[in-house]
Order: structure tokens, then C-alpha cells, then sequence
């Protein structure tokens, strides 16, 4: 049975999923072939890999499209030989199709000129304006999928990244986390650059981290 989670693809070689795993994980560095390990694999190099990023970025740091492939790189360097390269694919998912590959260098060089350079370095004193350059960089970021995989993950370090410069603790995602419905409403109402929705999730969200045990 295929991952139900993966996203359909256009145009992908059947060359590019790692031979023997039925086509459901995506040709790898380490050979893994089965879904399952594959996630155990991403999540545990994410978790190594938080400790390079947040040394990487300071509190002063204005992000840049560079920066957001080099978080992807940092993360998944030793699994994909593409990692930190933007898609060649056109991708979709649950029927909603995400940015052209072709136009995927050009729309992250506009979220650094606009969303990025507009709300980092992240030191807004007022929370609400903090919560509004999270969820606008986010929506925007999500839209674009600049990569074959790790999208969300990555454009939730750099949301955390964002907070931590605003001296919010580390983002608690657990909330967000169950609401997907509410998520991709989110997303989808950033394409008419309504972004209101997915303030509301990240309200919650950091009203979460700052109340939970050490936040």
C-alpha cells in the first residue's frame, strides 16, 4: 500500500524513489526502502540538526532564501543528494497543487525581498506583530514548496527560528498538530494574502510553548 501522505508528483522519473521500496520512498543516500524508517531517519537528523541551526542564526539575523536552503541542507544533507536544492517537480497534494517548479527561484527571491526582509530579524515588541510575520512567512513559504520533501518541517524551524529572536521560547507544534484541517485552510486563505487564519493557529501555538514546562 502506497503512503496515502505522499505527495503526486509531475513529471518524476520512476528512477528518483529508491529501487525496492515500491515507490513509496524517494531515492536516498542511505538506501533506506521502507516509509517507516525512512520518517524515524528524517526525524532524528532534524533533531541533531537544531542544534547547528539555532547556533547558526542569531537574534539580529535577516533571513534570506539562502538561509532557508541551507536550514534544508543541514537537515537532510546526508539522506538526499538534493537536499537544499530547490524542486525540479511540480507537486500536489489533496488535490491542491503548489507552485510551479519553474517558478519556484523567482517566488523565493520575492519572499525574501517582501516577507523576509519586511519581518526579520524577528524583534517586534509587540506580540501581535510577532504573530504576524510568523504566519505570513510561513503561509507564503508553505505555498511555495521550494523542495521535494521537508517543506513544512523546514518552514517550521524557520518559524521557531523567528520566535526565538522575537525571545519567545522554542515553538510547541502539538496544537498545530491537531488541527490539520484548520492548517490547510490556513494555507489555502494565504493565497489571497489572507493570513489571518493562520495567526489564530500560531496564537495558540505560542500561547502553548510559553506555558508549558520551561517555556
Amino acid at each position: 500500500m502506497k503512503n496515502k501522505g505522499r505527495y503526486n508528483v509531475s513529471g518524476l522519473k520512476e528512477a528518483q524513489f529508491e529501487p525496492g521500496s515500491g515507490d513509496r520512498v524517494l531515492r536516498n543516500l542511505q538506501g533506506v526502502t521502507d516509509p517507516e524508517d525512512m520518517d524515524i531517519m528524517e526525524a532524528n537528523a532534524l533533531a541533531v540538526a537544531m542544534d547547528a541551526i539555532l547556533r547558526k542564526f542569531d537574534r539580529e539575523h535577516r533571513f534570506t532564501a539562502d538561509d532557508i536552503c541551507l536550514i534544508h541542507k543541514i537537515w537532510l544533507g546526508k539522506i538526499y543528494q538534493w537536499a537544499g536544492q530547490y524542486r525540479q517537480v511540480n507537486i500536489s497534494k489533496g488535490g491542491f497543487t503548489f507552485a510551479m517548479a519553474a517558478q519556484v527561484s523567482k517566488l523565493m527571491g520575492q519572499l525574501e525581498q517582501e516577507q523576509l526582509r519586511k519581518s526579520t530579524p524577528c524583534t517586534f515588541e509587540d506580540n501581535k506583530k510577532v504573530v504576524e510575520a510568523i504566519a505570513e512567512v510561513h503561509t507564503e513559504l508553505v505555498l511555495i514548496h521550494p523542495f521535494r520533501e521537508g517543506n513544512g518541517r523546514v518552514s517550521r524551524v524557520l518559524a521557531t527560528l523567528m520566535a526565538l529572536q522575537a525571545g519567545l521560547p522554542l515553538l510547541d507544534f502539538s496544537t498545530m498538530n491537531e488541527q490539520k484541517e484548520q492548517y490547510f485552510a490556513a494555507v489555502h486563505a494565504g493565497l489571497d494574502r489572507n493570513y489571518k487564519p493562520m495567526e489564530t493557529l500560531f496564537s495558540e501555538v505560542i500561547e502553548n510553548s510559553a506555558s508549558a514546562p520551561g517555556g
